[in-house]
């Protein structure tokens, strides 16, 4: 399994480390689980090393370009020199490889001549797709690269199988990609509903509000992601400013998430968005939290809202869904998918503050409400497991073989 421009042990929220991280790292753990040898191929910021990260889980960091970081936009330079350290660890002679199995374009354009000259099948997810993400700009943001929607093109129609992770994406990739429709999977991403639970909302409130200042019994509204224009942190900003006029008094916004590379401005921009409203004092910037905090914030939380223009799933939903904490999402892309409507959370039409407002203080005043969608939320999220991810993945790989 293939992640050339982030590896899968990195933390979440921090860099360019996402869901798609949490997404690799889990369903690796579950193949091991059933007897799959796993190996998982990432680009090196320094000298190249191997860990053994669990039963049957290895990561490989593999040198190639410039030791230390390499700006996103740059990675593509030294796709060539990855492929060729990919082609060294598998084995011209004997490849020790059934299937190769790349995530995200990039680890497509390395891999797939190696697969192609080793005759291996190859599996491409892409885990966003250029084209979902310039049809839902934030303003301002920069369109993907002309280079990068020709390359998921190409790479859609070369790969043995092509795993999408929502219908929405399914339609993307049919109708703008052009992927042939008799070779895509549609394989929802799952959650850890051991980790992210109810059962420890009492323990982690307490944990919670001790570590940002926050008062008991106060309510507290989660953010989780990578803050970056397209999650659209400072709407959630301007939610809680909106929630502030309509109640006289307003929730504490957690903000989950450290700026990705480029977007260090955007985060700063945050701040002065939230004293220019007057709403500083109640925002907290928790930056990257590891996966138990991550747990026990969604665990402690009324309500977490995802304002984000696009998502190709939203792991962040099922995430506090399995935590009995309803959702708030924009109705778009997968997140009509991860977030049922009226079971797990609600869904907005609008990018409006002031509808978000309504919405999220009509649950705040319901007790009954909000206790009844926590309890679906949970129920919801209980049907999308890392075991069955593994499973239908495993259905793929033994029909390419």
């Amino acid at each position: 399994m293939v992640s050339m421009h982030t590896s899968p042990s990195e933390l979440p929220g921090t860099g360019d480390a996402g869901g798609m991280n949490v997404a690799i790292l889990a369903t690796a753990v579950e193949l091991a689980k059933r007897g799959v040898e796993v190996d998982l191929l990432t680009r090196a910021s320094g000298a190249a090393e191997t860990t053994e990260l669990a039963d049957g889980v290895t990561l490989h960091q593999l040198e190639a370009g410039p030791r230390g970081p390499v700006a996103k936009q740059r990675l593509i330079e030294v796709t060539d020199e990855f492929g060729e350290a990919v082609a060294n660890l598998t084995g011209r002679g004997d490849p020790r490889y059934d299937v190769i199995h790349a995530n995200y374009w990039l680890s497509g354009l390395s891999t797939l001549p190696v697969a192609l000259e080793l005759g291996l099948p190859f599996v491409q997810s892409f885990h966003t797709v250029a084209a979902m993400k310039n049809a839902s700009l934030a303003p301002g943001q920069e369109p993907e690269p002309e280079q990068r929607v020709r390359t998921e093109m190409y790479l859609a129609n070369q790969a043995s199988a092509v795993v999408a992770g929502s219908a929405a994406e399914v339609t993307a990739l049919i109708d703008e990609v052009r992927a042939p429709a008799d070779r895509i999977w549609v394989i929802p991403p799952g959650v850890d509903i051991d980790l992210f639970t109810p059962t420890r909302a009492d323990a982690a409130d307490l944990r919670v509000r001790s570590a940002l200042v926050i008062a008991t019994g106060r309510p507290i509204i989660a953010v989780v992601g990578r803050v970056q224009p397209l999650k659209d942190q400072e709407l959630a900003i301007r939610v809680l400013a909106e929630l502030h006029a309509l109640r006289g008094w307003a929730p504490v916004l957690v903000v989950a998430g450290e700026a990705t590379p480029g977007a260090d401005g955007y985060a700063a921009s945050l701040r002065t968005i939230a004293a220019d409203l007057g709403v500083l004092t109640e925002v907290r910037f928790a930056g990257a939290l590891s996966r138990d905090e991550l747990a026990d914030l969604l665990a402690a939380a009324t309500v977490t809202i995802i304002p984000s223009h696009s998502e190709t799933f939203g792991l962040v939903a099922l995430e506090s869904a399995a935590s009995g904490t309803p959702v708030v999402a924009y109705r778009a892309g997968g997140l009509v998918e991860s977030v049922s409507d009226d079971v797990s959370g609600l869904l907005v039409d609008t990018r409006d503050p002031r509808d978000w407002a309504r919405v999220t203080a009509g649950l705040l005043d319901d007790a009954a409400r909000l206790e009844r969608l926590g309890r679906l939320a949970r129920h919801h999220a209980e049907g999308f497991t890392w075991a069955a991810t593994a499973t239908a993945l495993l259905g793929v790989y033994a029909s390419l073989r």
